[in-house]
């Protein structure tokens, strides 16, 4: 069984105009690179905050290594936190910033631990660089790097790569992965973007105006997930008379197949994707509906669509998400 790092027990923050969380209840795998995903204002930076120590939470507790600590002073909890600013100092260099929280803790063997820390992180020979002489992977290596460090039980990430332009935030992602794998040490990730939470997560939790929605691992979430906000959060979704179907399980033809659901509509937009291709289908009920195929298939004879053709969409029972009115799935198959 693996062993839990960090426990949020019945965790609640309320200011004077919002609940901003409301008693969620989670743990944290040691070693293990979770996620706190959700829309803004659902308070998932809320709860990292909470757990750095710079909120007070208002009802519940925290967990760390077997300890509860809410009632700790930042400094003394065994976590860091890597902002979405990165927050350097522009006056020092990259081993200025790297060894400052040492320095001030009067910690033995700096020297080392900065050498070994930057290895880790691959800014070895970059030591003298100022921040303003960096990429912007590169003092995100660098924010890391004066966290991982101070050898915290815990990272806390909020949004650390919203900062960066889309090709780079897709090659600092895999790094990010690759160096947690590295160090060992557990990352707590805040962010709102699907993606980098399915890509990088071991597990992930969901969060909607305030509360939980759902944990698990990302194909579990993905696959399966429990409420209906959950399902059209994370990926796109299609609701055809309350039923949920996803556009790569969404299929079209100019004929109804036999033995599955199909409805007639009319192809309203065909937009190309590169990896894939979506074909927006208007039913006659009135529903909009995403069928995504790939170039390939897009471009054969038989798929090769255009705005205001008719056409079949079709999917199997088995790719159908249902949920209950209450947002619960009705069955969890």
């Amino acid at each position: 069984m693996t062993e839990t790092i960090l426990e949020l027990r019945n965790l609640s923050k309320h200011f004077a105009a919002q609940r901003a969380v409301t008693d969620i209840s989670l743990s944290v795998p040691r070693g293990s690179f979770f996620s706190l995903l959700g829309p803004s204002g659902c308070g998932k930076t809320t709860t990292l905050r909470t757990i750095a120590g710079f909120e007070t939470p208002t009802a519940g507790e925290i967990w760390l290594n077997g300890q509860r600590i809410e009632r700790l002073p930042p400094y003394l909890r065994r976590v860091n936190t890597v902002f979405q600013s990165y927050a350097l100092f522009p006056h020092l260099s990259v081993r200025g910033n790297v060894e400052f929280g040492l320095r001030r803790q009067k910690a033995s063997g700096v020297e080392e631990r900065v050498g070994r820390v930057l290895d880790q992180v691959r800014l070895a020979g970059k030591e003298a660089r100022m921040p303003h002489e960096l990429s912007g992977g590169e003092r995100q290596r660098v924010a890391l790097a004066r966290s991982l460090v101070l050898a915290p039980d815990v990272l806390l990430l909020d949004e650390p790569l919203s900062a960066l332009d889309p090709q780079l935030r897709k090659q600092v992602r895999a790094e990010l992965k690759d160096l947690q794998r590295r160090v060992g040490v557990t990352f707590l990730f805040v962010t709102h973007d699907q993606e980098e939470a399915l890509s990088l997560s071991d597990q992930m939790a969901v969060m909607n105006r305030g509360a939980i929605e759902q944990c698990g691992t990302p194909r579990e979430v993905y696959l399966r997930p429990r409420t209906r906000f959950v399902a059209s959060f994370l990926g796109a979704m299609n609701w055809i008379d309350g039923v949920g179907v996803r556009p790569e399980a969404t299929h079209i033809s100019r004929q109804p197949p036999p033995g599955n659901h199909a409805r007639r509509g009319t192809v309203a937009r065909v937009t190309f994707l590169g990896p894939h291709t979506h074909l927006e289908v208007r039913l006659e009920g009135g529903e909009a509906v995403i069928v995504q195929v790939a170039p390939a298939q897009a471009a054969s004879a038989d798929n090769s669509f255009h705005p205001g053709e008719s056409a079949y969409v079709w999917w199997s029972f088995a790719d159908e998400l249902r949920f209950e009115s209450s947002g619960a799935p009705e069955n969890a198959s």
